[in-house]
């Protein structure tokens, strides 16, 4: 498998950044919708520590999964897609990276209103980017939720677009974005270079 994104499939560092990225958003949707409901205790600031720490970490990996596709290109569209629905994926795939960059920066932006030092795994201080208020802390909450189930919505369409494509399309667009072996392909990658091969 290449290292760099190809005409036909994403290269392994394009789908490390895209798993990975997924595990962590799971896990921080998870952790967020639980640590809200707890009693106020060292335990519930140590769990906002750590949720705070892999949301700059999404943060950050979303930055290099961002310049990497730029770097790297991205698979042209799968034969016999229609244009309506290249278009559809491209808006989609631009939204997920604007969430991905808006909801760590809106929790970046609620802590410094809140007044909270923040760190990452208790190894750095990172600058506050916004001064202490109150509005504009209700504001960055309010917003951080609401871009959360925004992305909620975007990914369940991504997901069910993915799966669309593989079981009534039959063509590679899930499979290209897994290791390779993981799916059975109605059709090759690249019907062109197959023909040639065969």
């Amino acid at each position: 498998m290449s290292l760099k994104n190809t005409a036909t499939e994403w290269g392994w560092l394009s789908k490390l950044f895209h798993w990975l990225i997924v595990l962590l958003i799971l896990g921080q949707g998870s952790v967020g919708l639980w640590m809200v409901t707890l009693r106020n205790s060292p335990d519930k600031i140590q769990l906002y520590a750590l949720h705070k720490s892999f949301g700059l970490t999404i943060l950050a990996l979303a930055l290099l999964r961002l310049l990497w596709r730029l770097y790297s290109g991205v698979p042209r569209p799968v034969p016999g897609m229609p244009r309506w629905q290249e278009r559809i994926a491209d808006l989609s795939h631009w939204g997920l990276y604007v969430l991905l960059f808006a909801i760590p920066i809106s929790g970046w932006v609620l802590n410094s209103a809140a007044g909270f030092p923040l760190q990452w795994f208790g190894l750095f201080n990172l600058p506050r980017i916004a001064g202490k208020d109150e509005g504009l802390h209700e504001f960055a909450e309010q917003a951080h939720e609401l871009l959360f189930w925004t992305l909620v919505g975007v990914a369940l369409v991504h997901v069910a677009a993915a799966f669309y494509h593989h079981l009534f399309q039959r063509d590679a667009t899930l499979a290209r974005m897994l290791p390779k072996g993981w799916l059975r392909l109605e059709q090759p990658l690249d019907p062109i270079e197959d023909s040639r091969n065969a």
